[in-house]
């Protein structure tokens, strides 16, 4: 599935397809339950955005950093599967924990945390989705911009950093204007906040890199990828 768009995978034959890969091959299809839990976006008692069904017997927890090519890779993989497979029928829930590589990332970040928890899965998947398109500057940037990224207050430097990767338009293409963008930048109370999430996984988890995977509490050893992790899921779901 890698590659296509979500409406694609959305698309009802593509859908079926990805049901059958998590679910298992073979298996009768089980009717589908009256309650959707995609549409079901939470926070947890920790500040963590939840996809799916609070009370599902699978939590699926993962660590991800926006400017990380692999995380990228996995949310184009996976998506699809695991919501219609997993958080749909109320079997599994999603959890995202920010992992912090760099001032990029945070500012990416701070822009997906500040929107209402109900728009955050909406938002993370079109920056993880979109990220071949935006992330160009972190290769090919001058030495003026980086100049300005780690140089000046905290607002000016995610704010050149939101320039210089065009987040302006990407945030007025999805209905945020420059003023109140320009306020999530400002969020120094929720960058300490996510900077302590990342050293929480370095410390009491022992996450070493991203994209990095935890079911029901324990990290996943050697698990980085959606071809590692599918096997582990189904496992616990059948």
């Amino acid at each position: 599935m890698i590659g296509k768009s979500i409406r694609a995978i959305a698309g009802t034959m593509i859908a079926a397809g990805a049901a059958v890969l998590l679910m298992g091959a073979g298996k009768p299809a089980k009717p589908a339950p009256r309650a959707n839990w995609v549409a079901s976006s939470t926070v947890t008692a920790d500040g963590h955005h939840l996809l799916g069904n609070p009370a599902a017997k699978l939590r699926l927890v993962e660590f991800v950093s926006y400017t990380c090519p692999h995380c990228s890779h996995f949310e184009i993989e996976s998506e699809g599967q695991l919501k219609i497979g997993m958080v749909q029928p109320g079997k599994g829930a999603i959890e995202v924990r920010n992992f912090v590589r760099d001032p990029i990332d945070m500012t990416v970040a701070l822009i997906t945390n500040c929107v209402p928890p109900s728009r955050f899965f909406t938002l993370h998947t079109a920056f993880m989705r979109s990220q071949a398109q935006w992330i160009g500057p972190l290769a090919n940037s001058t030495e003026a911009q980086r100049q300005r990224w780690f140089n000046g207050t905290f607002a000016t430097r995610t704010r050149a950093i939101a320039s210089d990767f065009r987040f302006y338009d990407f945030m007025a293409a999805r209905g945020m204007d420059r003023s109140t963008l320009d306020r999530c930048l400002s969020n120094e109370a929720l960058a300490k906040k996510l900077a302590a999430e990342t050293d929480e996984a370095i410390n009491q988890y022992n996450v070493s890199g991203t994209p990095s995977f935890m079911i029901d509490g324990i990290l996943l050893a050697g698990t980085h990828d959606w071809a590692s992790l599918r096997p582990q899921i189904l496992a616990r779901l059948n």
